[in-house]
């Protein structure tokens, strides 16, 4: 594996996650019956601008975006297993066919857990597909019966 750098997507990305994202619904088994992408374009658009969405992406020593992963920030009514009712869904989880099996998606995981614990959100939450339920297992994501989550109440230290 060559050099990958991570960092924060940009509006300037919107088109390279946007074709991302419908890969990652490709593998996942939908079929691309409709034109998307202005739709894909405007959210990314919105939820970037507003920080709701923070997209990390993961990039080859020639720029290219091999993988990427999103947390969008939402609130919830509090509950007994997470009294602020803050919870960061993670979303757009995919990379490239010759990076799989790399650890990039794990190290994509610790960096949007980073985002979540600096902003005072304790729970993670998830719809995993079968490609994936085995990298957020080892993430330490557990399975309930509608989605899979992760309760981070651990201080962050420095690093958020």
């Amino acid at each position: 594996m060559g050099q990958i750098y991570f960092r924060k997507a940009t509006i300037d990305d919107i088109v390279q996650i946007s074709e991302l994202r419908k890969k990652q619904l490709q593998d996942e088994g939908q079929k691309p019956s409709v034109n998307m992408d202005e739709e894909l374009h405007q959210f990314f658009k919105d939820k970037i601008s507003s920080r709701d969405l923070i997209e990390w992406i993961a990039e080859d020593a020639d720029g290219a975006i091999i993988a990427t992963s999103a947390i969008i920030f939402m609130d919830f009514p509090p509950s007994f297993t997470n009294p602020s009712g803050k919870r960061g869904y993670v979303a757009n989880m995919y990379t490239s066919d010759e990076y799989r099996g790399q650890g990039i998606a794990g190290q994509l995981l610790e960096y949007l857990e980073k985002e979540a614990k600096a902003r005072g959100v304790e729970m993670l939450f998830l719809h995993a597909s079968e490609m994936g339920r085995k990298a957020y297992v080892k993430s330490g994501f557990s399975e309930t019966d509608t989605f899979m989550e992760k309760l981070i109440t651990e201080s962050c230290g420095n690093g958020c």
